[in-house]
């Protein structure tokens, strides 16, 4: 037998004598009368893209498309939420494998027969099985999980999560464009294609040439005077090179610059942010909210972009912004192109805490397909509403989901 085989089967034998267990603590809390988790359901699916962007670009014979587990749970009082992780393995180390195996074999077990409403003890409950190392341990699949029991929760009360969060709902919000071309004879015509569907405010991916990266800037600038223009490097700058960049950028008119190095290069970003004329924002690498606290009390940083989906899910999403209040420091709303379930999650959180700046949401500008009754869609004037229904705001079509998933396996 392979050493791989092998492997799994021990870990899928452990998996079972956690289900065992959980399955004795669902019993007695049904004898309680308390709520539990009852029953948790994966869907794996892809879904099809649009045009370029250089996070789902892979060799050939690589899987297409992005990929995503929609997670539904099911509590005993018959209340169901929907959630969704969103891996993307050019940008973390998770993949819709890793997800899905995850879920199925060390977090099902555990979770099933606990208090959908405690999401503390959920949350407590992942992270002992499934570790952290520097930080939060796969907090792309624990978001699926912690977003369907948020989603849960707040459809069993019949609240908004604004409600939840003893916040408004807000909204709607303002959307920005996402620019990545190939060439730079590409970017007017990219321009364009986002102006005419009503964006006026765009984020750029940049690194690591600082000379090409300065005159895209320049183009989108003189293109868009008055709009709110946003660099994003994605850690791809060396020290020397973010040094030499970030005044040029800032000539440029870019009005912010996240994540310029690795999150690792904790004495060069507290160099940068002393230095730089624009806000040096950190994305990249603050995973749990003592990540961003850590990372303040370095000095490291002027805000955050946020993603719920990176973080582990809303929870520790809604912490970090109140991290963030409490310091006086910029948010930055984002996401891992976020398709329907996750991209709802972002939404309410972005709403519920008044977010001033244009949102780089780009699974509708990226994405094609939708698993939802109602499709997320921004409007002509480049906003989109944050759903106002209760919990995550949105219903799952089922046959939709099931027709995906077919046709994800071809």
């Amino acid at each position: 037998m392979s050493t791989s085989r092998r492997d799994f089967l021990v870990g899928l034998g452990t998996g079972l004598l956690g289900l065992a267990a959980a399955m004795e603590r669902r019993a007695d809390a049904m004898q309680e009368g308390r709520a539990v988790i009852e029953r948790i359901d994966l869907t794996p699916i892809r879904y099809p893209t649009i045009g370029r962007f250089k996070f789902f670009e892979g060799p050939p014979g690589t899987p297409v498309g992005r990929a995503a587990v929609v997670v539904r749970i099911e509590g005993s009082a018959g209340h169901v939420g929907w959630g969704q992780s969103v891996p993307i393995p050019k940008w973390s180390y998770e993949t819709l494998e890793t997800v899905a195996s995850t879920i199925e074999v060390y977090l099902k077990p555990v979770l099933i027969g606990m208090d959908p409403f405690d999401l503390e003890s959920i949350h407590a409950a992942m992270n002992a099985n499934i570790a952290n190392g520097f930080t939060t341990g796969q907090p792309i699949c624990k978001a699926g999980i912690d977003s369907a029991l948020h989603d849960l929760v707040c459809k069993a009360s019949n609240i908004r999560l604004a409600d939840l969060w003893g916040r408004s709902p807000g909204g709607p919000i303002t959307m920005s464009w996402t620019l990545n071309p190939a060439d730079l004879n590409e970017t007017e015509g990219l321009i364009q294609q986002g102006w005419e569907r009503g964006y006026r405010n765009f984020n750029v991916k940049v690194a690591p040439d600082p000379a090409y990266d300065v005159e895209l800037c320049r183009i989108v600038r003189a293109n868009v005077p008055d709009g709110f223009l946003w660099a994003d490097a994605n850690g791809g700058y060396d020290p020397a090179t973010a040094m030499e960049a970030i005044p040029r950028l800032a000539d440029a008119g870019v009005d912010v610059l996240e994540q310029p190095l690795p999150p690792n290069r904790i004495t060069a970003y507290r160099e940068i942010k002393k230095m730089s004329p624009i806000p040096i924002l950190m994305d990249e690498g603050v995973i749990s909210p003592d990540d961003l606290l850590e990372f303040i009390r370095l000095d490291m940083l002027d805000g955050m972009a946020m993603k719920p989906a990176r973080v582990g899910g809303l929870l520790p999403a809604r912490r970090q912004l109140e991290i963030l209040e409490d310091a006086g420091l910029l948010f930055l709303g984002s996401g891992l192109t976020d398709p329907d379930l996750s991209l709802a999650a972002s939404l309410a959180l972005y709403g519920a805490f008044g977010l001033r700046f244009p949102a780089a949401l780009n699974g509708p500008q990226f994405l094609d397909g939708s698993v939802l009754t109602e499709p997320l869609v921004p409007g002509s004037d480049g906003t989109i509403d944050v759903p106002s229904g209760p919990g995550l705001g949105v219903e799952v079509d089922e046959a939709r989901l099931a027709a995906m998933a077919e046709e994800s396996t071809r």
